[in-house]
């Protein structure tokens, strides 16, 4: 369980469009250092690397999508306590459930508004580690 502020993410986000919006909500706007990856096995080869404090995935991605990801990264003794959060346009009530059974911090939904994005992630990792 994370002792410490959030300051790290690694988010896994297929889209360059989305990416571009998530560097101003997430760095700019929200005071984060984020690495950027574009699919599932990009995230799996520099997350030991970079060492993120929280990942951030996408759930609809062309290969591996955001759960399948999160099963591997979860069966690396070095992921198991990073926490994440899943953002996807698949919010339908059971879609959450099903999500938050993975055991992630929350579900962020898309489009997400570029000026709470920080906030919203700041808010789920507070309401589970405290500030």
């Amino acid at each position: 369980m994370p002792n410490k502020p959030l300051n790290k993410i690694l988010y896994a986000e297929d889209e360059m469009d989305i990416q571009m919006i998530a560097k101003i909500a997430l760095e700019q706007i929200g005071g984060f250092t984020v690495r950027y990856c574009k699919s599932g096995q990009e995230v799996l080869s520099s997350a030991g690397e970079f060492l993120p404090d929280l990942f951030l995935l996408d759930v609809m991605m062309p290969g591996m999508d955001g759960p399948e990801l999160l099963n591997k990264l979860r069966k690396n003794k070095l992921f198991q306590p990073i926490p994440a959060i899943f953002i996807t346009a698949k919010i339908q009530p059971n879609e959450i459930e099903e999500y938050k059974k993975m055991g992630v911090l929350g579900v962020i939904a898309k489009p997400f508004d570029p000026m709470t994005l920080a906030d919203q992630l700041k808010a789920l990792w507070n309401k589970q580690y405290g500030k």
